[in-house]
């Protein structure tokens, strides 16, 4: 059975190039455009991964992943944020908040799939 994942971005444009990305790759993928509209996806299915923007409206990338975390069905699932912040900062914050892992846009399509591939096994 492919995995399930939900991308989650506020640009229709990144959304639509990873989900051509992911599908390529046999993947069932769900898109949410903001972490308010991933939060309430997430009530209602479980993903098998999260790949999320930090910079959106209504809830951010970080909150999105604290609140996903307090959530059982999401305590192991691998979330990985891809987003313009770039900074350490940002990225310890992330780690903090309990993101797997951080990718710098513009995204390369063969290292998302790699990083998939890590992460789900």
């Amino acid at each position: 059975m492919s995995k399930s994942i939900l991308i989650v971005d506020d640009s229709s444009s990144i959304r639509q190039m990873v989900e051509v990305t992911l599908k390529s790759a046999s993947y069932q993928v769900t898109a949410a455009v903001d972490g308010q509209d991933a939060l309430d996806q997430c009530k209602f299915k479980r993903f098998d991964f999260v790949l999320t923007d930090q910079n959106m409206p209504r809830m951010d990338g970080l909150t999105l992943i604290k609140n996903l975390r307090a959530m059982a069905a999401y305590k192991t699932v691998p979330i990985v944020v891809l987003t313009t912040e770039a900074s350490n900062d940002m990225k310890m914050q992330g780690k903090a908040a309990g993101a797997t892992g951080w990718m710098v846009k513009p995204f390369d399509p063969d290292k998302l799939l790699e990083v998939l591939k890590k992460v789900l096994g």
